[in-house]
């Protein structure tokens, strides 16, 4: 690549009937200053981009970086809606578990207590019959006592 200095420095071999020397060297100068201007303009815009591109592969790696962390997230919080189904599932069904063995032991205290009352049901009945038995014979016994005794109204 031409610089300006090479520009500056380019000497022409002298023909016959040439240019004149100082309209070509004048020239030559306003090319020099404005090629060292666009070679300047040229470095910086380089520079630039070079700034540029790597600000670009900064952002893309925080980018590559916020999508890994986003990913990590998503997987994340389907990790943990899973784990919850599960465990209010096992709540479910323990509670569902549980509440069939309060029935359970509910219905066994109503047949127990069922049991209990036909017994003393029974108990009672047969109660009744002997007191009642015993009543019918302790009147068999008074009458048989009134019978033999003597009539005292006869007298």
């Amino acid at each position: 690549m031409i610089t300006p200095l090479d520009i500056e420095n380019k000497e022409f071999k002298r023909g016959l009937r040439g240019y004149k020397e100082d309209e070509v060297d004048d020239f030559l100068d306003e090319i020099k200053e404005d090629f060292e201007k666009i070679y300047k303009e040229n470095i910086e815009l380089r520079d630039k981009i070079n700034m540029l591109s790597d600000q670009i592969s900064k952002y893309k790696g925080i980018e590559e970086t916020l999508k890994n962390t986003l990913v990590v997230a998503q997987s994340t919080a389907e990790e943990v809606s899973v784990n919850a189904s599960k465990k209010a599932q096992i709540i479910v069904e323990d509670s569902e578990l549980r509440a069939r063995k309060i029935i359970e032991e509910a219905n066994n205290q109503v047949i127990h207590i069922m049991k209990e009352y036909e017994q003393v049901r029974k108990e009672f009945k047969l109660f009744k019959s002997r007191f009642k038995s015993m009543l019918g014979e302790q009147i068999k016994t008074i009458d048989e006592i009134f019978e033999e005794m003597p009539d005292s109204s006869a007298e």
